[in-house]
Protein backbone atom coordinates (compact mmCIF):
# COMPACT_ATOMS: atom_id res chain seq x y z
CA UNK A 1 0.00 0.00 0.00
CA UNK A 2 1.39 3.57 -0.76
CA UNK A 3 1.68 6.27 1.25
CA UNK A 4 0.58 9.42 0.31
CA UNK A 5 3.44 10.52 0.34
CA UNK A 6 4.34 8.64 -2.65
CA UNK A 7 1.00 8.88 -4.13
CA UNK A 8 2.21 12.34 -4.63
CA UNK A 9 5.50 12.10 -6.10
CA UNK A 10 3.88 9.68 -8.74
CA UNK A 11 1.42 11.67 -9.58
CA UNK A 12 3.86 15.16 -9.47
CA UNK A 13 6.71 12.33 -11.64
CA UNK A 14 3.43 11.39 -14.08
CA UNK A 15 2.12 14.94 -14.61
CA UNK A 16 5.63 16.09 -15.51
CA UNK A 17 6.07 13.13 -18.31
CA UNK A 18 2.73 14.05 -19.49
CA UNK A 19 3.32 17.73 -20.26
CA UNK A 20 7.15 16.56 -21.52
CA UNK A 21 5.54 13.89 -23.67
CA UNK A 22 2.76 16.04 -25.27
CA UNK A 23 5.27 18.87 -25.82
CA UNK A 24 7.85 16.28 -28.07
CA UNK A 25 4.85 15.07 -29.93
CA UNK A 26 3.35 18.44 -30.64
CA UNK A 27 7.00 19.91 -31.84
CA UNK A 28 6.80 16.61 -33.94
CA UNK A 29 3.26 16.75 -35.80
CA UNK A 30 2.94 20.91 -36.14
CA UNK A 31 5.60 21.70 -38.61
CA UNK A 32 3.53 20.88 -42.57
CA UNK A 33 6.65 18.86 -43.92
CA UNK A 34 6.39 15.77 -40.22
CA UNK A 35 6.39 12.58 -41.26
CA UNK A 36 3.20 12.15 -39.01
CA UNK A 37 1.58 14.02 -41.49
CA UNK A 38 -0.37 13.02 -44.78
CA UNK A 39 0.17 14.16 -48.58
CA UNK A 40 0.51 17.95 -48.82
CA UNK A 41 0.80 18.58 -44.81
CA UNK A 42 -3.03 16.71 -44.26
CA UNK A 43 -3.76 15.91 -40.58
CA UNK A 44 -6.92 13.72 -41.06
CA UNK A 45 -5.07 11.55 -42.90
CA UNK A 46 -1.80 10.94 -41.33
CA UNK A 47 0.29 8.50 -40.10
CA UNK A 48 -0.12 10.05 -36.54
CA UNK A 49 -3.98 9.52 -37.07
CA UNK A 50 -3.95 6.43 -38.15
CA UNK A 51 -1.24 5.13 -35.61
CA UNK A 52 -3.03 6.65 -32.90
CA UNK A 53 -3.05 3.48 -30.51
CA UNK A 54 0.60 3.11 -30.49
CA UNK A 55 1.08 6.69 -29.59
CA UNK A 56 -1.54 6.85 -27.05
CA UNK A 57 0.02 3.08 -25.52
CA UNK A 58 3.21 5.00 -25.60
CA UNK A 59 1.20 8.00 -23.69
CA UNK A 60 -0.06 5.29 -20.85
CA UNK A 61 3.85 3.21 -20.44
CA UNK A 62 5.47 6.92 -20.01
CA UNK A 63 2.72 8.07 -17.37
CA UNK A 64 2.82 4.26 -15.69
CA UNK A 65 6.19 4.38 -15.77
CA UNK A 66 6.88 7.71 -14.30
CA UNK A 67 4.33 7.04 -11.47
CA UNK A 68 5.90 3.87 -10.29
CA UNK A 69 9.38 5.31 -10.25
CA UNK A 70 8.04 8.65 -8.65
CA UNK A 71 6.30 6.63 -6.25
CA UNK A 72 9.73 4.45 -5.56
CA UNK A 73 7.78 0.78 -6.57
CA UNK A 74 9.96 0.73 -9.62
CA UNK A 75 13.38 -0.91 -9.25
CA UNK A 76 15.00 -1.52 -12.40
CA UNK A 77 13.79 -2.08 -15.69
CA UNK A 78 12.65 -5.42 -15.69
CA UNK A 79 9.99 -4.36 -12.99
CA UNK A 80 7.88 -2.65 -16.02
CA UNK A 81 6.74 -6.26 -18.10
CA UNK A 82 5.60 -7.26 -14.75
CA UNK A 83 3.48 -4.59 -13.97
CA UNK A 84 1.75 -4.32 -17.25
CA UNK A 85 1.12 -8.43 -17.01
CA UNK A 86 -0.47 -7.63 -13.69
CA UNK A 87 -2.79 -4.83 -15.22
CA UNK A 88 -3.40 -6.90 -18.35
CA UNK A 89 -4.12 -10.37 -16.21
CA UNK A 90 -7.75 -9.31 -15.33
CA UNK A 91 -8.79 -8.81 -18.82
CA UNK A 92 -7.13 -11.83 -20.50
CA UNK A 93 -10.34 -13.63 -21.09
CA UNK A 94 -11.82 -10.69 -22.63
CA UNK A 95 -8.74 -10.19 -25.14
CA UNK A 96 -9.41 -14.01 -26.33
CA UNK A 97 -12.71 -12.75 -26.64
CA UNK A 98 -12.14 -9.86 -29.00
CA UNK A 99 -9.73 -12.04 -31.36
CA UNK A 100 -12.40 -14.32 -31.83
CA UNK A 101 -15.20 -11.91 -32.76
CA UNK A 102 -12.55 -10.00 -35.07
CA UNK A 103 -11.66 -13.13 -36.88
CA UNK A 104 -15.59 -13.09 -37.25
CA UNK A 105 -15.60 -10.09 -38.49
CA UNK A 106 -13.01 -10.43 -41.42
CA UNK A 107 -14.47 -12.85 -42.86
CA UNK A 108 -17.62 -11.48 -42.57
CA UNK A 109 -16.64 -8.94 -44.85
CA UNK A 110 -14.48 -11.22 -47.02
CA UNK A 111 -17.32 -13.43 -48.02
CA UNK A 112 -19.35 -10.32 -48.59
CA UNK A 113 -22.26 -12.66 -47.07
CA UNK A 114 -24.27 -9.16 -46.14
CA UNK A 115 -25.88 -8.67 -49.50
CA UNK A 116 -26.71 -12.26 -49.21
CA UNK A 117 -28.54 -11.64 -45.80
CA UNK A 118 -30.13 -8.29 -46.50
CA UNK A 119 -31.69 -9.75 -49.67
CA UNK A 120 -32.94 -13.11 -47.95
CA UNK A 121 -33.51 -11.33 -44.67
CA UNK A 122 -36.21 -8.89 -46.15
CA UNK A 123 -38.01 -11.51 -48.40
CA UNK A 124 -38.52 -13.52 -44.98
CA UNK A 125 -39.97 -10.61 -43.25
CA UNK A 126 -41.98 -9.77 -46.28
CA UNK A 127 -43.62 -13.27 -45.85
CA UNK A 128 -44.07 -13.03 -42.36
CA UNK A 129 -46.21 -9.64 -43.20
CA UNK A 130 -45.71 -8.12 -39.76
CA UNK A 131 -46.51 -4.71 -39.35
CA UNK A 132 -44.14 -1.38 -38.85
CA UNK A 133 -43.93 -1.18 -34.92
CA UNK A 134 -43.19 -5.40 -34.76
CA UNK A 135 -40.64 -5.01 -37.50
CA UNK A 136 -38.70 -2.08 -35.58
CA UNK A 137 -38.95 -3.95 -32.27
CA UNK A 138 -37.24 -7.05 -33.92
CA UNK A 139 -34.79 -4.45 -35.71
CA UNK A 140 -33.91 -2.85 -31.86
CA UNK A 141 -33.84 -6.31 -30.40
CA UNK A 142 -31.74 -7.96 -32.42
CA UNK A 143 -28.92 -5.23 -32.25
CA UNK A 144 -29.19 -4.92 -28.60
CA UNK A 145 -28.03 -8.76 -28.31
CA UNK A 146 -25.18 -8.37 -30.77
CA UNK A 147 -24.21 -5.38 -28.90
CA UNK A 148 -23.81 -7.68 -26.16
CA UNK A 149 -20.91 -10.05 -28.15
CA UNK A 150 -19.20 -6.87 -30.07
CA UNK A 151 -17.80 -4.03 -29.16
CA UNK A 152 -19.53 -0.93 -29.73
CA UNK A 153 -18.90 1.65 -32.67
CA UNK A 154 -17.08 1.08 -35.76
CA UNK A 155 -17.29 -2.74 -35.94
CA UNK A 156 -20.73 -3.13 -34.49
CA UNK A 157 -21.75 -0.83 -37.09
CA UNK A 158 -19.57 -2.63 -40.63
CA UNK A 159 -21.03 -5.51 -39.20
CA UNK A 160 -25.09 -5.04 -39.28
CA UNK A 161 -25.22 -2.16 -41.75
CA UNK A 162 -24.71 -3.86 -44.90
CA UNK A 163 -27.45 -5.59 -44.03
CA UNK A 164 -30.36 -3.34 -42.19
CA UNK A 165 -29.68 -0.50 -44.41
CA UNK A 166 -30.69 -2.67 -47.76
CA UNK A 167 -32.81 -4.59 -45.89
CA UNK A 168 -34.86 -2.04 -44.36
CA UNK A 169 -34.83 -0.27 -47.22
CA UNK A 170 -36.39 -3.06 -49.65
CA UNK A 171 -39.23 -2.88 -46.90
CA UNK A 172 -39.86 0.75 -47.63
CA UNK A 173 -38.22 2.35 -44.61
CA UNK A 174 -35.34 5.25 -44.53
CA UNK A 175 -31.87 4.80 -43.41
CA UNK A 176 -32.31 7.43 -41.08
CA UNK A 177 -35.17 5.26 -39.67
CA UNK A 178 -32.84 2.40 -39.13
CA UNK A 179 -29.99 4.72 -38.36
CA UNK A 180 -32.22 5.99 -34.99
CA UNK A 181 -33.17 2.55 -34.20
CA UNK A 182 -29.54 1.71 -33.87
CA UNK A 183 -28.69 4.25 -32.08
CA UNK A 184 -31.52 3.32 -29.81
CA UNK A 185 -30.37 -0.29 -29.40
CA UNK A 186 -26.89 0.12 -29.38
CA UNK A 187 -26.51 2.90 -26.71
CA UNK A 188 -28.83 1.54 -24.14
CA UNK A 189 -26.36 -1.73 -24.03
CA UNK A 190 -23.32 -0.52 -24.17
CA UNK A 191 -23.58 0.15 -19.73
CA UNK A 192 -23.59 -3.64 -20.08
CA UNK A 193 -21.88 -5.36 -23.04
CA UNK A 194 -18.72 -6.77 -21.73
CA UNK A 195 -16.95 -5.85 -24.69
CA UNK A 196 -17.09 -2.25 -24.26
CA UNK A 197 -13.89 -0.55 -23.09
CA UNK A 198 -15.50 1.35 -20.77
CA UNK A 199 -17.02 -1.51 -19.02
CA UNK A 200 -13.37 -3.01 -18.54
CA UNK A 201 -12.31 0.03 -17.20
CA UNK A 202 -15.31 0.45 -14.67
CA UNK A 203 -14.82 -3.30 -13.39
CA UNK A 204 -11.22 -2.04 -12.41
CA UNK A 205 -12.56 0.98 -10.74
CA UNK A 206 -15.27 -1.33 -8.82
CA UNK A 207 -12.45 -3.43 -7.74
CA UNK A 208 -10.98 -0.78 -5.77
CA UNK A 209 -13.92 -0.80 -4.03
CA UNK A 210 -14.67 -4.05 -3.65
CA UNK A 211 -11.91 -7.00 -4.43
CA UNK A 212 -14.65 -9.67 -5.27
CA UNK A 213 -16.49 -7.25 -7.49
CA UNK A 214 -16.48 -8.56 -11.24
CA UNK A 215 -18.30 -8.59 -14.79
CA UNK A 216 -21.89 -9.79 -12.98
CA UNK A 217 -21.51 -6.92 -10.27
CA UNK A 218 -21.20 -4.21 -12.55
CA UNK A 219 -24.43 -5.26 -14.86
CA UNK A 220 -26.80 -6.09 -11.97
CA UNK A 221 -25.97 -2.03 -11.51
CA UNK A 222 -26.75 -1.10 -14.55
CA UNK A 223 -28.77 -3.32 -16.07
CA UNK A 224 -31.82 -1.37 -14.47
CA UNK A 225 -30.24 1.87 -16.19
CA UNK A 226 -30.29 0.44 -19.67
CA UNK A 227 -33.74 -1.33 -19.50
CA UNK A 228 -35.08 2.21 -18.27
CA UNK A 229 -33.54 3.76 -21.35
CA UNK A 230 -34.07 1.52 -23.72
CA UNK A 231 -38.23 1.57 -23.04
CA UNK A 232 -37.90 5.20 -22.97
CA UNK A 233 -36.05 5.94 -25.74
CA UNK A 234 -38.35 2.89 -27.62
CA UNK A 235 -41.23 4.67 -26.42
CA UNK A 236 -40.01 8.14 -27.46
CA UNK A 237 -39.02 6.71 -31.15
CA UNK A 238 -42.56 4.89 -31.76
CA UNK A 239 -44.48 8.56 -30.71
CA UNK A 240 -42.33 10.23 -33.12
CA UNK A 241 -42.51 7.88 -35.91
CA UNK A 242 -46.44 7.64 -35.06
CA UNK A 243 -46.94 11.78 -35.45
CA UNK A 244 -44.42 11.73 -38.84
CA UNK A 245 -41.93 14.30 -37.40
CA UNK A 246 -39.38 14.17 -39.90
CA UNK A 247 -35.34 13.46 -38.66
CA UNK A 248 -33.90 15.64 -40.26
CA UNK A 249 -33.89 17.74 -43.40
CA UNK A 250 -34.56 15.73 -46.37
CA UNK A 251 -34.85 13.03 -44.00
CA UNK A 252 -38.26 11.60 -42.88
CA UNK A 253 -39.09 9.38 -40.48
CA UNK A 254 -41.00 7.11 -42.94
Amino acid sequence: MLTDQQERRGLRASGISAMVFLALLAAAIIPSGSPLRGEGGEFLESPFLDGIAFFLSMFFLVLGTAFAAGSQQLESASDIPRFMADGVRSIAPLIVLFFAVSQFLALFKFTKISTVVAVVGSDAIQGLGIGSVALFLIVVVCIAILNLLITSGQALWALVAPVIIPMMMLLGTNPATTMALYRIADSCTNSITPMSTSFVLCVGYLQTLNKKAGIGTLISFTLPCALIMFVVWLGLFLAWWALGIPLGPGAPVR
